[in-house]
C-alpha cells in the first residue's frame, strides 16, 4: 500500500511531530511505501537542529525515525510556500530525500495514496 503521511505540527509539540515520523517509520518497516509531506510549522522539521533535539513523549526520537525512513527509501515533500515563510532554504535539506513542493503536489499525493494520515 503507499502511505502519505501529512505533517502540518510544530517543534512546540514534539510528541506529535515525533508520532508522524514513527507512524511512517511502522509503515515503511511493514513494507509500505511512505511519503511524508511536510507543511505549515512543520516545514522546518527536516532541518538538522530540529532532528536532533526533537523527542516526543513515548513516541521517540526524531532523528532516529528519520535516519530509518531515509535509509529505507521514504520520500519527504516539503511545502515551498510554509518553508519560504520560516527561512527554510535549500541547504537545510541539502543531502536528504527531501525536495519543495506546491500544494498540487499534496494534492497528487493525496489521491495516488491508499491511506492518509495527518498529524
Amino acid at each position: 500500500m503507499k502511505f502519505l503521511i501529512h505533517i502540518t505540527c510544530s517543534p512546540a509539540d514534539p510528541t506529535r511531530a515525533a508520532l508522524g515520523f514513527l507512524v511512517a517509520k511502522t509503515a515503511l518497516a511493514e513494507g509500505h511505501t511512505v511519503t511524508l509531506f511536510l507543511a505549515g510549522d512543520a516545514a522546518v522539521l527536516l532541518r538538522d537542529a530540529e532532528l536532533d533535539k526533537i523527542e516526543g513523549l513515548g513516541t521517540g526520537k526524531l532523528r532516529e525515525h528519520y535516519d530509518a525512513l531515509a535509509k529505507g527509501g521514504a520520500r519527504f515533500y516539503v511545502s515551498g510556500m510554509s518553508a519560504k515563510a520560516r527561512g527554510v532554504a535549500d541547504a537545510d535539506i541539502a543531502g536528504k530525500p527531501a525536495e519543495f513542493a506546491m500544494p498540487t503536489k499534496l494534492v497528487q499525493l493525496a489521491a495516488d495514496s491508499d491511506r492518509l494520515f495527518t498529524y
